[in-house]
């Protein structure tokens, strides 16, 4: 399919085709929308080869997830592919599962041009050990980050989040809020754990009770409740740092004869569909997951085109969606 029959079909010239493509900055977003559409109709693909010779651009980003079985990584995914496509770009994604020699190699991409820049998704202990290897090239953090590193960041305030669901536990009447958390190599579990505990003290709750999950699996949720279950005096609510391990929480708690919310309420995190659906419904905190993965492109695009441009650090926000299980 040729650049030719993309213009006829959008109205315009092969040259306005080419800014498109080129993302060139002086082009009207309606003509920019028509030529995208007409692209997608007619199913042209550009040689990204002479292209990149050209503008010594790949329009290529690379995307560096720990887990894409996650549905929260997945979702996040959506949004940065979303937006990339929308700004004429394509994604390449590593499934890390934060392991430095898979991670090495797909960041040599950087250093060959074939990437323009990258997304970081992989936990925080991780990231240090990526800077020397990200270099300066165009570098933005997704839901995790490193303070330290001179890279821009999106994700939400984990430690408020936290803290203010204590805070509505406690208000429901629990007295003994237990926490399911996970891997602490990620920023967001101590964040969360932090809220967590400084919520229990702000309420003047000395009851605690927190069980590590081995991984972010329903199985490894339920796990981890059957050890809460096992210690001496039982939680009457559960904080779970992710929907899909509150699901293996639910599962455990009703395997032992114990009822939802009635005799354990528990709230999960992130906001994933699935949680809709359970019985009974999840109540969760949360994420803008598509927003802070489109959010992550722009950020991104904005250091590809501006290599000066400043560093930014965007908390996103965030909400409680109470359901049945509270």
């Amino acid at each position: 399919m040729s650049i030719e029959k993309v213009a006829r079909l959008a109205g315009v010239s092969k040259a306005t085709v080419s800014r498109v493509l080129n993302q060139h900055p002086g082009v009207r977003p309606e003509t920019r929308s028509n030529v995208l559409d007409a692209i997608s109709a007619c199913g042209y693909q550009p040689n990204l080869l002479a292209r990149q010779l050209r503008t010594a651009q790949s329009n290529m980003l690379l995307v560096l997830v720990s887990d894409i079985a996650n549905p929260f990584c997945s979702l996040v995914v959506q949004g940065i592919e979303a937006e990339a496509e929308a700004h004429g770009y394509y994604i390449l994604l590593c499934n890390s599962a934060s392991q430095l020699r898979r991670e090495t190699a797909y960041l040599s991409l950087l250093t060959g041009k074939v990437v323009d820049g990258v997304i970081t998704m992989d936990a925080a202990a991780c990231l240090q050990e990526l800077k020397d290897l990200i270099g300066d090239a165009p570098w933005v953090q997704c839901a995790e980050y490193d303070p330290a590193i001179s890279a821009s960041s999106v994700t939400i305030d984990n430690r408020q989040a936290a803290f203010e669901t204590v805070h509505y536990l406690a208000a429901k009447g629990r007295k003994q809020i237990a926490l399911v958390n996970c891997d602490m190599r990620y920023l967001y579990s101590h964040q969360r754990e932090s809220g967590y505990r400084e919520a229990l003290s702000a309420l003047d709750i000395s009851w605690n009770s927190v069980a590590y999950a081995g991984n972010i699996s329903c199985e490894a949720g339920r796990d981890a409740m059957r050890e809460l279950l096992a210690r001496p005096s039982l939680p009457d609510a559960v904080f779970a740092v992710s929907d899909v391990l509150a699901i293996g929480v639910m599962r455990a708690a009703q395997e032992a004869g114990l009822r939802v919310p009635e005799d354990l309420a528990v709230v999960g995190f992130d906001g994933i569909p699935l949680t809709s659906s359970l019985n009974p419904p999840l109540t969760t905190i949360v994420q803008p997951m598509n927003q802070m993965g489109a959010r992550s492109v722009q950020l991104l695009l904005e250091r590809i085109r501006q290599p000066r441009a400043a560093v930014v650090h965007d908390l996103l926000p965030w909400q409680r969606l109470e359901r049945a299980s509270s």
